[in-house]
């Protein structure tokens, strides 16, 4: 039975190994029962579900995982946590715990190894300072996954569901947005967590698309487009994007390719939906390429 959501136990397991929290890794862990089950819920885990945890700490929502999931795959960067770990889910047979960094792992490979190639689903208490490296190096490199809920800082989280005009509404919100649809699920306060972190948390479910929702010709210069635009976004798109270089696209490419699209050279690009920077990305390419026609 799962029983280190409780905070006495966690603490016992703690001064048991005299553990020392490690300020590198962002550990935070969660403490709060009924958090974790909400974590579970959303990520409508089941028993033909291979689940992914990234960061498992001392085991304590992977031990919710594994009493709903077929199996779990547990990645852990700190090597003291491993000897907790062995102790904390020695009752769960369908639980591989791997030591290393999730960054540095061909996640491909596990895939296939523990769950044939099919997608897998990727639960996580993530350390805040590599919540997006995490998450993007998911998507870009393919990996077979339906869905990730992962608990984040609430105002990444803000980020990542955020619409065309707000201020939230950035190159994080277009990336996530073109691979999965985004909602936040919870909102969690710093006292659910031990050691307590110093900004508020949110559990955000990102339901991966089979299928992007906007077709665009070359993904790479799209996203480059995109971040070019929120480099400088306060300044208008042509200067922003003309002010970045790039691909060799002119200032007078830019503000063409807006009047065929029917939108104001004054926008900016916090303004533009993904549909707007596809529609624009695929005239700018051409423009870009050897015959020079957009």
């Amino acid at each position: 039975m799962a029983t280190l959501g409780i905070p006495r136990n966690t603490i016992a397991i703690l001064q048991k190994y005299e553990f020392h929290f490690q300020k590198k890794f962002g550990q935070n862990f969660l403490i709060d029962t009924s958090v974790l089950e909400r974590i579970i819920a959303v990520a409508e885990i089941g028993r033909e579900d291979c689940v992914l945890e990234i960061g498992p700490g001392i085991g304590t929502m992977t031990q919710y995982l594994a009493e709903r999931a077929g199996s779990v795959v547990a990645v852990e960067i700190d090597k003291a946590l491993i000897p907790i770990l062995e102790e904390t889910l020695a009752p769960y047979g369908n639980v591989t715990v791997i030591q290393g960094d999730i960054l540095k792992l061909d996640i491909r490979e596990l895939a296939e190894k523990y769950d044939g190639g099919k997608p897998m689903k990727v639960v996580a208490n993530l350390p805040y300072y590599i919540t997006t490296p995490i998450i993007m190096g998911l998507f870009e490199k393919s990996v077979p996954l339906s869905g990730i809920t992962v608990m984040v800082q609430k105002e990444v989280a803000q980020r990542m569901q955020a619409k065309p005009g707000t201020k939230d509404y950035g190159a994080l919100s277009l990336a996530v947005q073109y691979y999965a649809e985004p909602e936040i699920a919870a909102n969690v306060p710093p006292n659910c967590f031990m050691p307590r972190p110093t900004v508020g948390s949110a559990v955000i479910h990102l339901r991966r698309y089979a299928v992007p929702p906007v077709k665009v010709e070359d993904e790479k210069f799209m996203f480059e487009l995109i971040r070019a635009a929120f480099n400088q976004r306060r300044k208008m798109l042509p200067n922003a994007l003309a002010g970045a270089a790039v691909s060799g696209i002119t200032k007078e490419n830019i503000t063409e390719a807006l009047r065929k699209l029917e939108i104001p050279e004054t926008i900016r690009g916090e303004k533009l939906s993904l549909q707007q920077f596809a529609m624009l990305s695929d005239i700018l390419h051409r423009y870009g390429m050897p015959d020079g026609k957009g």
